[in-house]
């Protein structure tokens, strides 16, 4: 008789594919679980953004509408550097959780204190220069001194602005995302609280108007400072993490943040002095106020795809930092397979309202016939262009996980300024019968070339070759290593 063939639904294969299916179910809810609250996070930014710009428009006052994003490009270009070294601590701290080596974690984290004051300082000595810096961009007077009010605030925030990112993302790290929501959440509250009271005056304030807007941001991010720091000194954590021994100042952990956070930070850097470029002359200069408002509005609707996004990619920074850590390149890979398709199906759902409502969304908030149809090109390019940002935010996040920012960050920088700043002026000139339609086009290609880089960047698995935390291996904080964490 012949012998029966080994059952497959219940011998030693079945049991390993059950296991992988397991395995990578548990990967799937893990994901989930990181990305939730962090698209929470990022959401409540772009709502903090959008609430300012909508408060500022019940002031019936065009000039302070243009004057808004202007404004706070000239802030971000100057912090964007801070922002982009503080970001790093997600990934050193990341990777130090999937090594067990906790207490390394937050010795990262306060490093970021001492560098936000050094930004912090930098930015209040410059405060003389913002009228000559302002003035350059050629927009109306009236523009120009609402832009003036409402930056010279902004600087205030520079070094609170940097700690409550860092501290942020070292929870994200440290795979607390929920901390970080939270902070985020109450903070946004404080920020319409203190916005509404300043900018149109209330319980015997005089209005402020725009600059208004800039105080309750101000207060906004230094709560949520403070709120961060006063959470990683509760006893369970400090027990954990040792994060009430390792403050001091760590020359190394700074080095460390410094020496894969300063790429990063110079491609963000460069970035938005692209983009304040771009909004202030490419579209501020050569054309009318008209296509500067169109150009604001249609940016709010932006910051709604890409902080949400930007926010599921930061989760994945942590998500690959640790498994790294751990050992385990092909778990990343599988997480980062897992968030471009949630984030593909995000951008990709907003593409279409946009692409199909997009003159109807930005007459909600300037309903002006030219400045409507105007916003409707606009948004057609973000329409196109948005699939080709989520290849690029969620590959971008993936590589810092692993510590790459070196070569990312030339591309971007490169192809920044030769696209964006080379192109746009060029078609802003030569067919200045399109009007902003020119650049935004400029803009959408490198949206796109940028995206397919990332995505090939990634998949060539360069990244696998980099031992970050081997570098710093030797670094021990003042307090012995948790071993019973």
């Amino acid at each position: 008789m012949a012998e029966k063939p080994p059952d497959i639904t219940t011998g030693p294969h079945a049991e390993t594919d059950l296991e992988a299916q397991q395995q990578r179910r548990a990967e799937v809810r893990q994901v989930i679980a990181m990305a939730i609250p962090m698209v929470i996070t990022m959401s409540s930014r772009a709502v903090m953004d959008v609430v300012d710009y909508m408060m500022v428009t019940w002031l019936h006052v065009d000039e302070a509408q243009a004057a808004i994003l202007p404004a706070q490009i000239v802030m971000w270009s100057y912090i964007i550097l801070g922002l982009g070294i503080a970001s790093m601590v997600n990934t050193f701290a990341s990777q130090a959780l999937g090594r067990k080596e906790f207490r390394q974690s937050s010795a990262y984290a306060w490093q970021i204190i001492y560098i936000a004051a050094v930004f912090g300082v930098i930015g209040l000595a410059a405060r003389p220069w913002l009228p000559a810096l302002i003035a350059l961009f050629g927009h109306d007077p009236t523009v120009q001194s609402l832009e003036l009010a409402y930056t010279n605030v902004a600087l205030l925030t520079v070094a609170p602005t940097i700690i409550a990112y860092g501290f942020g993302w070292f929870f994200v790290g440290i795979h607390r995302p929920w901390v970080t929501m939270w902070s985020a959440i109450e903070a946004n509250a404080v920020n319409v609280v203190v916005s509404y009271i300043l900018i149109f005056g209330h319980f015997g304030i005089e209005p402020m108007g725009i600059a208004g807007a800039a105080w309750g941001t101000l207060a906004a991010v230094s709560y949520r400072a403070i709120r961060l720091i006063v959470t990683l000194l509760t006893p369970k954590l400090a027990a954990t993490y040792g994060s009430r021994t390792s403050w001091r100042p760590s020359w190394r952990c700074m080095r460390d943040l410094i020496r894969v956070g300063l790429p990063f930070g110079v491609q963000m850097l460069s970035e938005v002095i692209v983009w304040a470029i771009f909004v202030n002359v490419l579209i501020g200069s050569m054309f009318s106020t008209a296509h500067l408002i169109a150009t604001s509005t249609a940016w709010q609707y932006m910051r709604i795809a890409f902080l949400p996004t930007y926010g599921v990619g930061q989760a994945l920074t942590a998500l690959v930092g640790k498994s790294i850590g751990a050992g385990q390149p092909q778990r990343a890979i599988r997480e980062t397979r897992v968030v471009v398709l949630i984030i593909l199906a995000y951008m990709g759902t907003l593409s279409l309202i946009y692409g199909l409502f997009g003159s109807t969304l930005v007459g909600w908030f300037n309903n002006d016939p030219e400045v409507m149809a105007i916003g409707r090109q606009v948004m057609i390019c973000a329409a196109f262009f948005l699939m080709f940002d989520a290849l690029g935010i969620t590959y971008s996040s993936a590589l810092r996980g692993a510590g790459e920012t070196f070569v990312p960050s030339v591309f971007s920088i490169v192809s920044h300024w030769i696209i964006i700043v080379g192109a746009g002026w060029y078609v802003a000139v030569k067919f200045a019968h399109w009007g902003s339609l020119g650049p935004w086009l400029a803009a959408s290609g490198l949206i796109t070339l940028n995206g397919l880089f990332l995505w090939w960047r990634w998949h060539c698995r360069a990244w696998m070759k980099i031992r970050l935390i081997a570098a710093s291996s030797e670094l021990h904080v003042d307090a012995p290593r948790d071993r019973s964490a």
